[in-house]
């Protein structure tokens, strides 16, 4: 089992090692193998880049992320200009239906509502806007009003798990109440349990994900 510093240590490995980020602007402090982040960085892709890199490293259970975007003067974009470059963005995304979203911004922060059949929808509509420039955040409060839930929807989740190469299903237990599923039992990054939840937001019928696995860090001897 990993140290905290030794963890610290493979956590700045990693963010030394993408190309667009500069780790001496980050802070990093390890406590059990929660990760919190902090600093500024000078816009959201980079922000996003920053937790996906953590994620990947062996040892770390989770991530406190507190890291601001702050824009620099040549940088900033009026609301006006956000909201305009939202909505033409998802409507060109075909997988989203643009027409039963509402955006709202404010200093920065776009805030979505609305009412969508699908999660795999929702999670689209904040990926297609988060990489717009001037945006400071995402805030996807879109309300999910699927079709009934299939009866082997457990079933068909676990398949999902087995046909993923980044997700070890053997270990994870899928349990449904009406239209919420619980995901428990252990995965071995961080990585691989956020993978169990998106894979699980993605079955039909499915509203709500309760995330419970248990991060079981093991080092893998050649």
């Amino acid at each position: 089992m990993k140290t905290d510093l030794e963890i610290k240590n493979d956590v700045l490995d990693e963010l030394s090692w993408q190309p667009n980020i500069d780790e001496t602007q980050i802070g990093v402090v390890v406590n059990d193998g929660i990760v919190t982040l902090s600093g500024i960085v000078s816009d959201l892709p980079k922000k996003i880049s920053i937790e996906n890199a953590v994620k990947h490293v062996a040892g770390v259970k989770a991530v406190a992320e507190e890291i601001k975007v702050k824009y620099t003067d040549s940088d900033k974009y009026s609301d006006v200009e956000i909201a305009k470059a939202a909505i033409s963005a998802l409507e060109w995304n075909a997988s989203v239906p643009s027409e039963q979203i509402i955006v709202e911004v404010e200093d920065g922060k776009i805030y979505l509502t609305g009412e969508l059949e699908w999660a795999y929808q929702k999670d689209f509509a904040k990926r297609t806007i988060e990489h717009l420039y001037g945006v400071k955040e995402v805030i996807n409060n879109i309300q999910l009003k699927p079709k009934a839930t299939p009866e082997n929807v457990e079933h068909q989740i676990k398949k999902a798990f087995e046909r993923s190469a980044n997700i070890d299903a053997k270990n994870i237990k899928v349990t449904i109440n009406n239209q919420e599923l619980t995901l428990s039992g252990t995965v071995h990054s961080v990585k691989e349990k956020d993978d169990a939840e998106i894979a699980a937001y993605n079955a039909p019928g499915i509203t709500n994900v309760i995330n419970q696995l248990e991060v079981d860090y093991y080092p893998i001897y050649l």
